[in-house]
């Protein structure tokens, strides 16, 4: 049977869940979600990302709960212990967000209406690449995924670079599935591969484009010559699931074809 009672722990699964007109299932949800919005105002917040009140979430008595890579280790396994039912996905490219996405379709039911969503997102993810093709140049992008110490794009972010119409600076990184094999030691590197455009989405925090222009040597870069600094929310882009390939990978397009525009 499917599961009816679900707690899940990072925003990818609850906004699919929403996606899906399955929300009634859902009985606990991470703090940060804010995809859709009403879901912090209709579900119980029961975790961080590497923390989770572990009581709170047993007294929803859950038949599931689904969470997100080796991160939430911990927590998956006091939940374990615990007796509960728990599903850790550990997606890091943009075919296997599609293939987990697929697979809680089917565990709530949804399979076919999940291949149909799918199907629309491959469909504008191909539409924007066919646009991306025709660029005359393609930018030299940095992406930011945090700023002390320097860690560059996870993998799903690096090939949405490329379907948008960039190519990532530091693609043997993105390789890397954890953050702290994608720390940039030396700033001095990103001088070097001079960017003609930075992203920046630091978990929990804004990014600061201003700080970042005025770091030592770093006004050599064409980005920040050119004022090519820009923001998008680790909501719209860091979580691996609909709003990367949606909402992140558009505003990613829009700012690349706008530079080809300028710069063609």
């Amino acid at each position: 049977m499917s599961p009816r009672r679900i707690v899940c722990l990072t925003e990818e699964t609850t906004e699919w869940l929403y996606l899906l007109g399955q929300e009634n299932r859902i009985v606990g949800i991470s703090g940060y979600t804010v995809r859709p919005r009403r879901a912090r105002e209709e579900k119980p917040r029961v975790s961080a990302f590497t923390s989770a009140k572990i009581d709170k979430i047993l007294a929803l008595e859950p038949d599931c709960v689904l969470g997100f890579s080796d991160m939430q280790a911990d927590i998956a396994g006091s939940l374990i212990r615990a007796g509960v039912q728990v599903t850790v996905f550990n997606q890091r490219s943009v075919t296997e967000i599609f293939s987990v996405l697929y697979q809680v379709a089917a565990m709530v039911g949804q399979g076919e209406q999940g291949l149909a969503l799918i199907a629309d997102m491959q469909q504008r993810l191909a539409a924007i690449a066919k646009t991306a093709a025709g660029l005359p140049r393609r930018p030299k992008i940095y992406f930011e995924e945090w700023d002390v110490p320097l860690i560059s794009a996870i993998r799903w972010v690096s090939e949405l670079i490329g379907i948008a119409g960039g190519d990532d600076i530091f693609p043997e990184l993105a390789a890397q599935s954890l953050g702290k094999h994608r720390i940039i030691a030396d700033g001095a590197e990103i001088v070097r591969r001079n960017p003609d455009i930075i992203f920046g989405s630091w978990c929990g925090k804004k990014f600061r484009p201003q700080n970042v222009a005025a770091r030592p040597g770093w006004g050599e870069v064409a980005a920040v010559q050119t004022g090519q600094l820009f923001e998008i929310k680790s909501a719209d882009i860091l979580q691996p699931g609909p709003a990367a390939l949606t909402d992140g990978v558009a505003q990613l397009h829009r700012i690349v074809m706008a530079w080809s525009q300028a710069h063609g």
